[in-house]
């Protein structure tokens, strides 16, 4: 547990979502903190040094224990099996499970199905509701989303080569997609493809739930990163989609909603993976602390004393303070305004969290010296899956002209 994270007041107050009393969510905090430590964090050693469809047989158990401490899928409602968090409120549960490599998933909340989940939620009919959101809520399966393309680039999403072009009932996807986290093993796939050519260049695209075992998908192979190919959740896929039929009942939402839809779940989704980078960091500057009171360089001689290693403690801890700040405000900014009216904030803490999180993560891994390096801590894996972090979702670059235009709109409204 981090000795310092609710310093900088008091949690963002709902707009939308559940309404718990002050003390519900900090006794569901506790539960989720007394969790991690003394049941997740012990499993480190197995998590870090074996294929991760080894180790979900072993985290079988830890996913019923979580369903029974109340921490299942706390950001979905009650009726689908969660806590109806709202998301300044699940915000601050993801830091917590942040902090083990395998918190999100032991509790349903891992990325991209808690984003699905909440696309099926909201724009699922009944059907695909009962099809694929029951079961994907209650664990029996896992999904992925496939957008990125290795051929277009993905600054721009509504530059996108795969098509599904409508036959009567039915669509034909012919495609290629890559970086599709967590395919291996996944019972479906929700694919952003082009269905109308000819639209404007935002309404091309819609999104459609396809079966990973329908005839004509391919996983070709989970790509290597950083040396990893990984397997099963803890994996990123490419994709081949040659003449897949998928009924056009399997559409979510409307013909053309398909870059609507990946903007709304994507700025929740922002929220989520900022908060998670945030408990890394919170874990990383735990162990680089205690590393420094008691790492010897000498007798008596202790790293601690060092200013290179108090200067990078000192910058470590303000910046994961400022940037649970942002992300707190941009999470009430969400639940207040949606993911439109919060585009700047969400933006704003894409970009910062993820230089953050590399920054604390490299100090971390400087301070052990060769352990940092090993994977007898967590420090390694986190820098070979998260480094990512300034390139999904959109690359810090995009963000940051983003945040600049919106800026700038101002003062030239203002007449400089």
């Amino acid at each position: 547990m981090s000795p310092w994270r609710d310093v900088g007041g008091p949690r963002s107050p709902v707009a939308h979502g559940a309404v718990l009393s002050t003390a519900a969510v900090d006794a569901l905090l506790t539960t989720a903190e007394t969790f991690v430590r003394d049941e997740l964090i012990p499993l480190e050693p197995a998590v870090l040094t074996r294929p991760f469809r080894e180790v979900r047989v072993q985290l079988a158990p830890l996913r019923a224990r979580a369903k029974a401490l109340g921490l299942w899928a706390p950001f979905l409602p009650e009726r689908h099996g969660g806590r109806g968090l709202a998301l300044v409120h699940f915000a601050e549960v993801s830091a917590i499970l942040g902090r083990s490599p395998v918190g999100h998933y032991v509790c349903n909340c891992q990325a991209p199905d808690v984003g699905n989940m909440e696309l099926l939620l909201s724009h699922g009919t009944e059907a695909q509701q009962a099809q694929w959101l029951a079961p994907l809520a209650a664990g029996g399966m896992r999904s992925c989303f496939a957008m990125t393309e290795p051929d277009r680039a993905g600054s721009n999403p509504t530059w996108l080569d795969t098509r599904a072009v409508r036959v009567g009932d039915e669509y034909a996807l012919h495609g290629h997609k890559w970086f599709t986290t967590g395919a291996d093993g996944a019972a479906f796939a929700i694919v952003m493809a082009v269905t109308d050519p000819d639209a404007l260049p935002h309404r091309r695209a819609s999104q459609l739930i396809v079966p990973m075992d329908a005839p004509g998908v391919e996983l070709v192979r989970n790509i290597s990163v950083m040396g990893e190919p990984g397997s099963d959740h803890a994996s990123h896929a490419e994709l081949r989609f040659h003449d897949v039929r998928v009924p056009v009942a399997n559409r979510l939402g409307d013909d053309g909603a398909g870059f609507a839809l990946a903007q709304e779940r994507l700025g929740p989704g922002r929220i989520h993976h900022c908060m998670r980078w945030i408990g890394i960091c919170d874990r990383a500057f735990e162990l680089m602390c205690r590393r420094a009171v008691s790492r010897e360089l000498g007798p008596g001689d202790l790293l601690a004393s060092r200013q290179a290693v108090q200067h990078a403690i000192a910058d470590s801890r303000a910046e994961i303070h400022a940037a649970r700040l942002m992300v707190r405000d941009a999470a009430a900014r969400v639940a207040a305004e949606g993911s439109h009216g919060a585009r700047e904030e969400i933006s704003l803490i894409k970009f910062f969290v993820a230089g953050v999180l590399q920054r604390v993560l490299d100090r971390a891994i400087q301070v052990h010296g060769a352990l940092g390096l090993t994977d007898d801590l967590p420090l390694a894996y986190w820098w070979r899956h998260e480094r990512g972090a300034r390139i999904y979702d959109g690359a810090d670059e995009v963000h940051k002209t983003v945040v600049a235009r919106a800026v700038l709109r101002g003062y030239e409204r203002a007449g400089g």
